[in-house]
């Protein structure tokens, strides 16, 4: 268990409605269900010890590994994975939501959803109409490539779909862990602090894209939006921002164009902004 912030994998759970037998397709990588989780000690701060540095090599290459494996059968499928992260109450699943409602259909979306304990999240997703799959990792503080896979097993997305990933709710360990996902989303609000790039620069530098949420509060907090852009300059000069809100709508058009263009990448050009079947695929090699 990490000596940091106590993540554990030893109780994980995967929930949600499963139509089809893990016989049917061969998405398994072999991941060894049974062994111990040893990621937790990733994150304990004595990185001076030999063993704790082998450890984390060894933790990362394995994810990495698995993460690519998911890569191939994004890529195999056409299907366009995002990850999106933020801390507690960025507005991920209320961003969500809305882009459910208001594109769902266009791109076939389903959601992945990750938190430590309750399936609330993936419940309110659920009530858009939208397939969703609630990971659990208990004391668990991100979610990982084989979690991923677990979940893909249940989800079933469509081929030529998007798969949108919600992780726990943290700025520090998702940062570390690739899931296979095309690109990373970060979500921030302007009820935070306009430093947070500074101070988690490993979640803002492996990012593609930045969505600057419930900017119709700025107004009525000490948010200085130019100040955190310049913060995110110095990070990652190439993080694009997107200011949003996704409860009044404002700045949307412009993140639904980046998913756009994320998804034309993966399509064949006769699919491009086709209206995905929602039939699921099963998952082959």
């Amino acid at each position: 268990m990490c000596a940091t912030c106590g993540c554990s994998g030893a109780a994980v759970r995967v929930t949600g409605e499963h139509t089809h037998s893990h016989d049917e397709h061969d998405h398994s990588h072999t991941h060894g269900h049974g062994e111990p989780d040893t990621h937790a000690e990733v994150h304990s701060p004595a990185t001076t010890s030999p063993r704790l540095i082998r450890l984390e090599q060894d933790v990362l290459a394995k994810n990495d590994l698995l993460a690519g494996r998911n890569r191939d059968w994004f890529t195999d499928h056409g299907i366009l994975a995002l990850n999106l992260m933020s801390s507690p109450g960025a507005g991920k699943t209320t961003l969500l939501e809305r882009t459910i409602r208001d594109v769902g259909p266009e791109f076939g979306i389903s959601v992945i959803e990750g938190d430590q304990e309750t399936q609330l999240d993936a419940d309110r997703i659920g009530a858009t109409g939208c397939r969703a799959v609630q990971i659990n990792t208990g004391s668990g503080c991100h979610l990982d490539a084989e979690m991923l896979e677990r979940g893909l097993r249940m989800l079933q997305p469509a081929d030529r779909s998007v798969v949108l990933v919600e992780n726990v709710g943290n700025l520090v360990c998702p940062a570390l862990f690739d899931l296979g996902e095309r690109a990373k989303v970060v979500i921030m609000s302007v009820t935070e602090g306009a430093d947070k790039p500074l101070k988690y620069p490993q979640m803002f530098r492996g990012a593609e894209v930045l969505v600057l949420n419930k900017v119709d509060l700025l107004p009525h907090v000490d948010f200085e939006v130019e100040r955190c852009t310049g913060f995110v300059k110095q990070v990652n000069p190439d993080l694009e921002v997107l200011r949003v809100s996704a409860t009044r709508g404002d700045g949307l058009a412009a993140w639904y164009g980046w998913l756009r263009r994320q998804h034309d990448v993966d399509l064949p050009a006769a699919h491009r902004y086709a209206v995905v079947a929602a039939t699921p695929s099963v998952m082959t090699r």
